[in-house]
């Protein structure tokens, strides 16, 4: 589960807005084949136009230990894309008198904080204040252990309330864990099956349910980071996030299940609409995603190294899903070439420049650096033949020599270019530039 970007996922706006009549299919070939050949993302991608998948693309392993390729039908954990199921869900309920948007949550959750003000909308929206157990230090110390519900309770109370509810919004994992249960204490069902027999067996939706231990027999996709190759990372045990992060699904999944959401197809067109609502960014298990000047509504989700994000416009009637279990990439930049792709917007085939250094090259950059414009130090430190730099606090990171004196992370766009004779570092991301000098 992460906290979400979504508030800024495609902040372009400009006066001219085309809908590509033929989205250049052979051009994002060619994007995602340099992805792959350089170790830089593994997974899946579906866009579907007017109701009908017109692309998929799968790249990397499922498995990196078995050498186990992915295909069209890998299962990928989707993180908190799962929240809008979970949100589809709990208003299904609504429109089934089982439950009320503005009803309190005091009789499912008697010990929580300001359980007696707290109403289930507020826990659609992130305006309950509830804390996220997430945000808590000790968090992935306890992340791959299975929890019951009495012992999630627990954690989620003992968090306490991070503000007074309605006054504000925050997102938090914990709402929809909470959500999930009051799910369960309602129709006396796992969320497993509600799941199924709601939303996922009427739109046939056979590669999304409720995730467990991954099994990579049943095509199931581990998740990696880069370091020096794709490393295995650990599991987030499937029974804290639930209805939270929990779901496994595939692009081709996602996207039907957004064209069914936003056809009409599981809600009335009224609970659609207060998903849609936005307030203080958030909508009720969406978010509003712009594109230029067209607007899109989804999600964004993570879990280990899983990444996902779905999206929905009625321009065109365009829905795109894209997962990832591993990337060494900025992911932002992925979905915003898919979209430029299908919206006849320009957009650049990444070039990934490699130049051999020795350990001993590196000597000449180590040191710490502050800088005038910007109130960060940044730490560089090698190892071996690897320069790594940490920005103050922040966790290090390691830089990829593109050329002399220049290095990249691209994870997040950032490069440095080096002045050792002037004992300079320049900082480059987002078009803007910031001199650091050695201390």
């Amino acid at each position: 589960m992460i906290k979400n970007y979504l508030a800024c996922l495609f902040g372009f706006f400009v006066s001219s807005f085309v809908l590509a009549q033929e989205i250049d299919t052979r051009k994002l070939d060619l994007y995602f084949k340099s992805l792959e050949d350089n170790n830089k993302f593994m997974g899946s991608v579906a866009i579907s136009q007017n109701g009908k998948i017109v692309y998929t693309k799968t790249i990397g392993l499922a498995a990196v230990e078995n050498n186990l390729k992915a295909n069209e039908n890998s299962k990928y954990r989707i993180g908190s894309i799962s929240k809008t199921f979970t949100a589809v869900l709990i208003l299904k309920a609504v429109e089934n008198k089982k439950l009320a948007l503005d009803q309190t949550i005091e009789k499912f959750f008697p010990t929580l904080a300001n359980a007696n003000r707290i109403t289930i909308k507020q826990l659609l929206g992130h305006r309950s204040g509830v804390h996220d157990f997430t945000d808590d230090e000790d968090y992935e110390t306890w992340n791959t252990k299975a929890r019951t519900e009495k012992e999630m309770v627990a954690v989620i109370t003992k968090g306490g309330s991070d503000f007074e509810p309605d006054t504000e919004a925050a997102y938090s994992n914990s709402n929809y864990v909470l959500l999930t249960y009051i799910l369960e204490k309602t129709f006396k069902k796992p969320y497993a099956e509600l799941l199924t027999s709601d939303i996922t067996k009427p739109l046939g939706l056979t590669n999304t349910y409720l995730g467990g231990k991954i099994n990579t027999a049943k095509n199931e996709c581990r998740s990696y980071r880069f370091e020096a190759g794709w490393q295995a990372e650990p599991e987030t045990d499937i029974s804290i996030p639930l209805g939270a992060g929990g779901i496994v699904s595939t692009p081709t999944d996602l996207v039907k299940f957004s064209n069914a959401l936003f056809g009409g197809k599981l809600l009335k067109a009224e609970n659609l609409e207060l998903m849609k609502t936005v307030k203080d960014n958030y909508g009720l298990g969406l978010f509003k995603i712009p594109f230029y000047e067209n607007i899109s509504y989804g999600h964004r989700g993570g879990i280990g190294k899983f990444t996902a994000v779905f999206s929905h416009s009625s321009e065109g009637n365009i829905a795109i899903a894209l997962i990832s279990n591993g990337s060494n990439y900025n992911n932002n930049e992925i979905p915003l070439a898919i979209l430029s792709a299908v919206y006849n917007k320009p957009f650049e085939l990444p070039v990934f420049k490699t130049y051999a250094v020795r350990s001993e090259d590196l000597d000449q950059y180590l040191g710490a650096y502050a800088s005038s414009q910007i109130p960060v130090k940044i730490t560089i430190s090698k190892d071996n033949k690897t320069l790594i730099a940490q920005p103050g606090e922040q966790s290090p990171y390691p830089l990829e020599a593109t050329e002399k004196d220049k290095f990249k992370y691209y994870k997040t766009g950032i490069a440095l270019e080096f002045n050792p004779a002037e004992n300079t570092v320049i900082l480059k991301q987002g078009g803007k530039e910031f001199v650091f000098t050695k201390a």
